[in-house]
């Protein structure tokens, strides 16, 4: 049943989604006002920002640091800036950096913006909170909007992601991620463990259209 409800819903949404998604569209979570381009991920229609989001709202952020590769229109990084943490937010999509910078003035925040494939362009530096929310499913992007969502034919943005992030955390980082169902979570889990990395889920949450997973990464011990 859960599989015909999800085709019947992914057939007719869909469409309809990614037809209004064809244009830049206002989008406001409480006091938070973005603007989001169409090859820009939105966090209003996916709920994985939010999954995420949740999380990072349950930890401390005043005067903490914070990254967030891959930062899209800027959600989590403005609301963790509103509440005190010193920001760090990238992307690979030049586009999604230019709106970075329009929706942290928006917001009255600042926030240290940096166009990057993941750590490419960042200098090493410890942070408190990393948060991501990765390109899950594995197909080499050939367009900006693509990197949001394809990692790759092999996984090879989790095998930059990992191959870099111990550069950016120190011995009480938090580093979560989302995760969802349709990714190969077995090749993430194989890579955070060759590249010395354990990966704890601490939630999961279930739609119609998919099961969403947040897992803390740690260094082995």
């Amino acid at each position: 049943m859960r599989t015909a409800v999800k085709y019947i819903v992914g057939t007719t949404w869909q469409p309809l989604l990614k037809k209004y998604l064809s244009k830049t569209r206002a989008y406001t979570y409480k006091n938070i006002r973005l603007q989001i381009p169409s090859s820009v991920f939105h966090p209003g229609f996916f709920f994985s920002t939010h999954l995420l989001l949740d999380q990072v709202k349950k930890l401390p952020l005043q005067n903490k640091s914070l990254l967030e590769p891959g930062a899209g229109s800027g959600l989590i990084s403005i609301y963790a800036a509103q509440n005190g943490a010193t920001v760090t937010a990238t992307d690979v999509n030049p586009i999604a950096v230019e709106y970075l910078g329009e929706n942290s003035r928006r917001n009255n925040v600042r926030i240290n913006i940096i166009e990057s494939d993941i750590f490419s362009r960042v200098p090493p530096e410890s942070f408190d909170i990393i948060a991501i929310n990765p390109p899950y499913y594995k197909k080499n992007p050939e367009s900006l909007a693509d990197y949001a969502w394809y990692c790759g034919e092999n996984g090879e943005y989790f095998e930059n992601l990992f191959s870099g992030l111990k550069k950016y955390m120190h011995s009480e980082s938090v580093v979560l991620m989302v995760l969802c169902d349709g990714c190969d979570i077995g090749m993430i889990k194989k890579m955070t463990d060759q590249k010395g990395y354990e990966m704890n889920k601490i939630q999961t949450k279930k739609n119609v259209l998919e099961k969403n997973f947040i897992y803390r990464i740690e260094l082995k011990k």
